[in-house]
């Protein structure tokens, strides 16, 4: 399964990369210090260019000299990629499963979703949040990605058009694949 209709919105899989998505807003999986780093995180700093690293660096100034806690969200520019806005947030490390990751990294993605409906933005692509570097199971984070992502849409509806999680990996959109069908199983119980 790659799509799933909520109202009048769509959550969508596709296997690419971020920072060549044509939507309202993208999300950086970034780190604290929202100076850029590796992953998806490096590679929307340097294609985006360095119009965002000067708006995180005036965040950091500003609001977040410690910064940003996870499961929080801020946007900046675009820069030179095809996005209007950045939404960055950062997620949890794993640490086993059983010091609060599912409740942080819920938050990353609601937070985001937040974020892009306050400033208009009704499509919007995620990457799989805190499975890189910060390990997170992809199967565990997949589960938790759609589930808030459908919970949003259903909660706000009319907010969005469409939700993309654009995935590096065969394996990565496999496992969303399965948490989309169990999310749409789920949902059709409840009808």
């Amino acid at each position: 399964m790659d799509r799933l209709e909520i109202g009048d919105a769509l959550i969508v899989l596709v296997r690419g990369d971020i920072t060549e998505q044509e939507v309202d807003a993208i999300v950086n999986a970034a780190n604290s210090s929202l100076m850029g780093g590796g992953g998806v995180d490096g590679a929307i700093h340097r294609m985006g260019g360095a119009a965002i690293l000067d708006e995180c660096k005036e965040l950091r100034e500003v609001e977040y000299p410690d910064g940003l806690p996870t499961g929080e969200a801020v946007i900046t520019t675009a820069g030179n990629l095809c996005a209007k806005k950045v939404i960055h947030t950062v997620g949890p490390r794993w640490r086993g499963g059983n010091k609060g990751e599912a409740d942080l990294l819920t938050l990353a993605y609601w937070n985001s979703l937040d974020l892009a409906h306050e400033h208009g933005h009704r499509s919007v692509a995620m990457p799989s949040i805190s499975t890189g570097a910060y390990g997170y199971p992809v199967r565990e984070a997949a589960a938790v990605a759609v589930t808030t992502a459908a919970d949003y849409l259903y909660d706000h509806p009319g907010d969005f058009d469409e939700v993309r999680f654009v995935l590096f990996s065969d394996d990565d959109l496999n496992a969303y694949g399965e948490a989309l069908a169990a999310v749409d199983e789920d949902l059709n119980g409840k009808k």
